[in-house]
């Protein structure tokens, strides 16, 4: 849904005074999103950096319905560059989270390191994950989704040999473009401490290896040359490493841990004709946390949010853990019912898309299912009728669970044959001393109880039952502490 526009009256120019925007929809505005029933208020003639921006908009909107969502991603990728504006790619670390932002609206995205290494391997992003694990989730990355994806190539995992071979593996993987730095092995976070970069020749060659590589893989994958040395060395540094990396052919430049917006204005000035990046590192880094607008108004032509999706997940599944190990389970608003999660992974697409590959043995055992079941709802309705009920009552269907058999092959009867008769009690009983569980189910329905206790999944109860078939009511079979420290006592009744 497009954001309505809504013009009102007053202000210094009478018939283009302000532009409100509204969206329920969450549609992109200048490459971020609106949130739901979030309006926007902005003013023409007080802020005509702004009014700028909505033209920008407008253009970079029709430019996009010109062009199929099937182009190679590094075209789409340089149509975005081309496109008037800054555009926003937030940061994703796997499949899920990729679709996630393509369905959020927005036109390309990141994939980061940082969380990479922390969803995959738990670890910090400090040199650890390796080129063959960060090429293998890329992969995952760029099938999931159709918008362009920027990936992170760390400092290339080596020499400009590596280099060449981590562009072309990426190439591979359906990277859009690929983030090149300058820093020595192991690398570390862009804001952590402990950086250095290697020298400026080492540098220089690198971005020229990539270069090639895409030259000699006949791609257009876009070169981001990313340098360090504004924390490693100075400011002065940086400026000079990007002027040079401009010259040996990268297409975007990216100075990571600017510490002001002067250095931030002094970086978008060198080398004009090539885009600059930005990062936003949410939460705390050493760059000045700025809006879109500003971004633009600087010069910046892509940005990018590290954290936010990474940083959201983690807190959610705190909070749900906690409140499971409560007792309880999350909130509904906290997490997406179990329809709107098969919505998000394609099952229902899924399903549409089975029955267009349906085969004709397919079709007839579906015939046959359908033919049984119209023959079992006929006799439900004529049953219905003799009892007084509607034929149009729900039919309840009785699945009878696995028993263990009554009779011995021989057809006698053995001591077993009693247990259905039985009641098995399973009681546990929290470390904290609070009781979390009692509950009775048939003696003979073996085949549920690991579904209520997962702990009892390696115990022989059937033999236990053997042993107790002729025992009084009351018989204790088991009584342990499971690996979570609780008490599981059963009990044949």
């Amino acid at each position: 849904m497009e954001p309505a526009l809504v013009l009102g009256g007053g202000g210094s120019f009478p018939h283009i005074p302000s532009l409100a925007i509204r969206s329920t929809s969450s549609p992109p505005f200048l490459g971020f999103t609106l949130g739901s029933r979030i309006q926007w208020s902005i003013s023409l003639v007080r802020n005509p950096i702004q009014q700028k921006s909505h033209t920008r908009l407008a253009l970079a909107r029709a430019a996009e319905r010109d062009h199929s969502v099937t182009e190679p991603p590094a075209k789409a990728l340089r149509r975005i560059l081309d496109l008037p504006g800054v555009h926003q790619g937030p940061a994703c670390f796997d499949a899920l989270s990729a679709k996630l932002v393509e369905k959020a609206g927005f036109q390309y995205c990141f994939s980061s390191g940082f969380s990479i290494s922390a969803a995959r391997l738990g670890l910090p992003d400090v040199g650890l994950i390796s080129y063959g694990e960060m090429l293998d989730q890329g992969q995952q990355i760029t099938q999931a989704v159709s918008i362009p994806v920027i990936g992170d190539g760390d400092n290339g995992y080596g020499n400009a040999m590596n280099v060449k071979r981590t562009v072309k593996g990426y190439i591979s993987a359906g990277f859009a473009g690929i983030i090149l730095e300058d820093q020595v092995s192991p690398k570390a976070c862009g804001h952590t401490q402990g950086r250095k970069v290697v020298p400026r020749e080492e540098a220089i060659m690198k971005i020229k290896a990539a270069i090639d590589a895409r030259k000699e893989s006949g791609s257009d994958i876009v070169i981001v040359a990313r340098t360090d040395s504004r924390q490693a060395v100075s400011l002065d540094e940086s400026l000079w490493r990007c002027r040079a990396f401009a010259d040996a052919g990268a297409d975007v430049l990216f100075i990571d841990a600017l510490a002001s917006k002067e250095e931030m204005k002094a970086f978008c000035e060198i080398s004009p004709l090539v885009p600059k990046m930005a990062n936003m590192l949410e939460g705390g880094g050493k760059t000045p946390i700025l809006n879109p607008l500003e971004l633009e108004d600087i010069g910046y032509k892509l940005v990018s949010y590290p954290l936010s999706l990474i940083g959201a997940s983690i807190q959610a599944m705190q909070d749900s853990l906690a409140a499971l190990r409560g007792g309880r389970i999350p909130p509904p608003r906290s997490m997406p019912s179990f329809e709107e999660i098969k919505e998000i992974l394609g099952f229902n697409t899924y399903y549409k898309e089975e029955q267009h590959y349906a085969t004709s043995t397919n079709q007839l055992s579906s015939q046959r299912v359908s033919s049984s079941r119209y023959s079992m709802q006929n006799s439900a309705q004529d049953d219905t009728k003799q009892r007084g009920r509607s034929p149009d009552d729900p039919i309840v269907e009785v699945i009878t669970p696995y028993v263990y058999n009554n009779d011995g092959a021989d057809g006698s009867r053995d001591p077993f044959s009693q247990i259905w008769s039985r009641t098995l009690r399973i009681k546990i009983t929290g470390r904290d001393g609070f009781e979390r569980l009692d509950v009775r189910i048939p003696a003979g329905f073996l085949e549920g109880i690991t579904n209520i206790v997962p702990a009892l999944g390696g115990v022989n109860i059937k033999a236990l039952l053997d042993d107790a078939a002729d025992e009084v009511g009351g018989k204790q079979l088991l009584d342990f502490i499971d690996t979570m420290g609780d008490r599981i006592q059963v009990f044949l009744e």
